[in-house]
């Protein structure tokens, strides 16, 4: 690692600008909050999920889906998932992780998902807008994704000292007032059973209607 490379506290690899994501996906799910194999990390998740997504069967657009391990939680709560991802590789994972479910895997950008003109409940994007330029015109895109009364639920943070990355709480809220009238903030930080280890920096949620 270089100088100008960020160095996160607690390193993780979908933190890691310019990383080669097909070369990553063979150990992608090695990381606790990533593959969810510990029981507890992934009864986390899941719980989290429970309290972000609608308690009816919805149709959730998660973009950046990596392996499927949140799409997957979401399928298991009763909803039906497309999953987005630009490596080839996470998808075909995504794809065998989801196999026999009520959900589908395209291979597409986060910023501008292949799904024509299918509308959806819920956007559920995990440490993704941060790597995308104009995350506004990124918002507003999402946002035209959805129906009537449908929500983002965004997983996001700032990692790294000398030259934090990622995208603070109170920004990504600003840029979703012109959107919703009802943003909610849910602190993740101070819950080691997410991340499979305590953590210092930010990370947080954003579930927010529009």
């Amino acid at each position: 690692m270089n100088d100008d490379t960020v160095a996160p506290l607690a390193p993780d690899i979908d933190h890691t600008p310019g990383i080669d994501w097909d070369a990553a996906a063979g150990a992608f799910d090695d990381e606790p909050d990533h593959g969810l194999r510990d029981p507890g990390t992934c009864a986390a998740w899941a719980a989290r999920l429970r309290s972000w997504l609608p308690e009816r069967p919805a149709d959730v657009l998660d973009l950046g889906c990596g392996t499927g391990s949140l799409s997957l939680l979401a399928v298991e709560q009763g909803h039906r998932v497309t999953g987005v991802d630009s490596s080839p590789a996470m998808v075909e994972r995504a794809r065998a992780k989801l196999a026999g479910r009520d959900a589908v895997v395209l291979r597409g950008q986060a910023d501008a998902p292949p799904v024509g003109g299918q509308r959806f409940d819920v956007v559920l994007v995990r440490h993704v807008l941060w790597t995308l330029p104009e995350p506004d015109r990124v918002l507003r895109h999402w946002r035209d994704l959805l129906r009537p009364g449908g929500r983002f639920v965004l997983v996001e943070g700032v990692w790294g000292t000398l030259h934090p990355v990622g995208i603070p709480a109170g920004r990504l809220t600003a840029l979703l007032a012109p959107l919703s009238p009802d943003v909610r903030v849910e602190r993740l930080s101070g819950d080691p059973v997410l991340w499979g280890k305590a953590v210092e920096d930010e990370r947080y949620a954003v579930v927010a209607t529009v």
